[in-house]
């Protein structure tokens, strides 16, 4: 039976499905950086790894079955799909597919996979040390530290640092936040999540007090941020909910920076009332003129928070596992429905 099941799927294997990398350049070379990537790829797909499409007007599509995307890809609209007959699946290699995957894709079936759940770990993982160091005032007693370069009496400086009994407040159970969720579980932090599509049995599930935004914004220490970006969460932290915020609390965006008004984010964090880390903001890169970037009570990443350096291989080996599982007639294990899209980032 198991030599069966052997041949059967060596024999699926030896059907090679003709494959395309839709990227950039540079993107392929970062995410399928090392020679064995590549050669899992080029033994479960058709594909010359040294072709990378970034423009499809000047591509062959005609017997392509199988798009590798990444960032950097051009959108697969109707009028690729015309010259794409034989396109069967689209395996993402990075988190959203939303500027990628057009409703003609879904109107013809087409199988998308996407690698968020695998981009989701270094996100929710940035996201936990930030919490943690905002409530430790680390990068506060750094700074003094530089400039006192004397011994201090850390806690007559900082009463009010640390992480013990803090209140944490996550906006957005998406999978980073849900993810975040989980990392916080070990800690004492009362931990409350804000999002209109969670029942509060599910939020007790996930290790949270289910509260509305401005009772969490009211509560918090920190805020974190998760939500995606739509049409009704555009500067869902305005003026009005940014002055909600407690003294000394921390806001944190790993999300999109569309989630804040800027303008009424720098008027607040020019007060000093409040501290923030930011990963994404609104323009994504910030003129340089704004005050954000030189705030002492402002951490500024440059959108950094998601798969980097060796992160970026656990993408690859996610969209090597869906492009195995298509090899061998499975489903994918980590699909993107037409559904789900309307409330995901």
């Amino acid at each position: 039976m198991t030599a069966l099941s052997n041949a059967q799927q060596a024999s699926q294997l030896s059907r090679r499905a003709r494959g395309v990398l839709a990227m950039s350049q540079t993107v392929r070379a970062d995410v399928f950086s090392t020679p064995e990537l590549l050669d899992r790829l080029t033994r479960l797909v058709d594909v010359d790894p040294d072709l990378v499409v970034d423009d499809f007007s000047c591509a062959d599509l005609s017997d392509v079955e199988v798009l590798i995307t990444g960032w950097g890809c051009p959108p697969i609209e109707e009028s690729v799909l015309l010259r794409a007959p034989d396109l069967r699946a689209v395996v993402h290699t990075a988190g959203t597919v939303k500027e990628i995957v057009s409703a003609a894709c879904w109107e013809r079936g087409i199988t998308v996979s996407s690698a968020t759940e695998a981009n989701a770990m270094p996100v929710a993982e940035y996201t936990l040390a930030a919490i943690l160091f905002a409530q430790k005032r680390v990068l506060e007693m750094a700074q003094t530290y530089r400039e006192l370069r004397s011994p201090v009496h850390w806690t007559a400086e900082f009463p009010d640092a640390g992480n013990y009994q803090r209140t944490i407040g996550i906006v957005g159970a998406s999978r980073i936040g849900r993810r975040v969720l989980e990392l916080l579980a070990p800690f004492d932090f009362e931990v409350l999540v804000s999002d209109p599509y969670v029942t509060e049995p599910e939020a007790r599930v996930m290790g949270a007090r289910l509260v509305d935004l401005d009772e969490l914004l009211d509560l918090s220490d920190t805020v974190s941020l998760h939500a995606p970006s739509l049409p009704e969460t555009h500067h869902m932290i305005d003026r009005r909910r940014l002055r909600r915020l407690r003294d000394g609390a921390t806001l944190i965006n790993t999300a999109r920076g569309s989630l804040i008004d800027t303008d009424a984010l720098v008027d607040e964090l020019s007060s000093g009332r409040i501290f923030a880390v930011l990963d994404v903001t609104e323009p994504e890169v910030l003129p340089p003129s704004s005050p954000l970037y030189d705030l002492p009570n402002v951490l500024l990443t440059p959108h950094i928070a998601g798969s980097i350096g060796r992160e970026l291989e656990r993408l690859a080996t996610r969209a090597l596992d869906e492009l195995q599982r298509y090899a061998n007639g499975a489903p994918f294990a980590y699909p993107v429905l037409p559904d789900q899209l309307s409330r995901s980032a």
